[in-house]
């Protein structure tokens, strides 16, 4: 499933947010995906089954977009190159479009989980 994240945890803590906002856009600034034309969301590995099943409810067009931007990336890394800084992800573009999804599917996945392991009692 999805990795254990302390995100939630700082988020309830205005404080510990103001402090960690600037080490996380020095993070995401350096991490080196935007330069190659990605999303956070295009470097969730795919092996899971959660996630397949995520991608096949992707839109068309998103689902489009993500293959653009990985053959786009995976040309750059060959040529050793960066794109433009024109091309570059930019931060308000970089939402999450996969990780919704992924989580809705954890939900159904535990609720159903959960109903099939319900014992139903006669009196």
């Amino acid at each position: 499933m999805s990795q254990p994240s302390l995100a939630k945890f700082v988020l309830k803590r205005p404080w510990l947010k103001r402090w960690m906002q600037p080490i996380s856009d020095w993070y995401l600034a350096n991490a080196g995906y935007r330069s190659l034309g990605l999303r956070a969301d295009d470097l969730i590995p795919e092996e899971n089954e959660v996630v397949q099943l995520a991608l096949k409810r992707l839109p068309p067009k998103e689902a489009y977009d993500r293959v653009f931007r990985m053959r786009r990336a995976f040309q750059c890394s060959l040529a050793h190159q960066l794109l433009p800084r024109a091309e570059h992800t930019m931060p308000e573009d970089d939402v999450p479009y996969l990780t919704p999804l992924i989580e809705e599917i954890e939900a159904e996945i535990k609720e159903r989980e959960d109903l099939d392991s319900m014992v139903v009692k006669k009196r």
